[in-house]
């Protein structure tokens, strides 16, 4: 007999998303992702894998089903019960989405002034993530100053600043070219083997096929492909 499988951090339990203009996103999706799992999320674009995302950070509730992150509820959360999820939460976008007028240290110092952390705490805290990006010598540099994989840094020193138990990265390489969708994959694989979950939404397969982790693919909102399932020995689905 099998061990019980501990419950997972984030969790889908039939969960559909409909909007009233374009239609159903999500179509009974039901999925669990561990603490400390790395989490490959794909499928064509309109696959509903942004909104799979946006669900995590409660940017967007089920229409049916319900989803649980870190145990709060999505049907009951208040706003404060989101503002305290989100504060344990990293989000890292494809386009960076940094202040260009401030420098790579005060990009990830600002995640920390907007949820008032006092001052003392701030630096050392910036200092630190900046360091766990490979990016302390360039505290002082403006974004238009950096290539576009140490903005991704950048940006991922920003998500990582709270230390969260989730790093959520919506297509953190689609404006890459190869060697620095490479970096920033390796950078990925470190902050997880440190302890932190990762939900990576991405397009390239070839990344997906050489890290052989754990793949969910989605199409037409539906979950048509979760490698963990198709991995699971035959007595657990007896």
């Amino acid at each position: 007999m099998s061990e019980a499988k501990a419950p997972g951090i984030i969790r889908f339990s039939g969960v559909t998303k409909e909007y009233p203009r374009t239609g159903t996103a999500l179509a009974g999706v039901s999925l669990e992702i561990a603490k400390g799992e790395f989490v490959f999320l794909t499928g064509p674009s309109g696959s509903g894998k942004s909104t799979l995302l946006k669900m995590i950070y409660l940017e967007e509730r089920p229409s049916h089903g319900d989803v649980k992150v870190s145990g709060v509820l999505a049907s009951s959360a208040r706003g404060g019960d989101v503002a305290t999820l989100r504060r344990k939460l990293g989000i890292v976008f494809q386009d960076f989405r940094l202040l260009e007028d401030r420098t790579a240290e005060q990009n990830v110092s600002f995640a920390l002034e907007v949820i008032g952390t006092p001052r003392t705490a701030i630096g050392p805290k910036v200092a630190r993530a900046l360091a766990q990006v490979g990016l302390a010598s360039k505290a002082a540099s403006l974004p238009r100053e950096l290539s576009g994989g140490e903005q991704q840094r950048v940006a991922i020193a920003r998500a990582l600043v709270n230390d969260p138990f989730v790093l959520i990265a919506d297509e953190p390489t689609g404006n890459l070219d190869e060697r620095a969708t490479r970096g920033i994959f390796q950078l990925l694989r470190e902050i997880n083997g440190a302890g932190t979950a990762v939900v990576m939404a991405t397009h390239d397969l070839e990344l997906i096929r050489r890290s052989g982790l754990r793949t969910i693919e989605l199409n037409r909102g539906q979950m048509v492909f979760d490698s963990a399932a198709e991995a699971r020995p035959a007595e657990d689905n007896a």
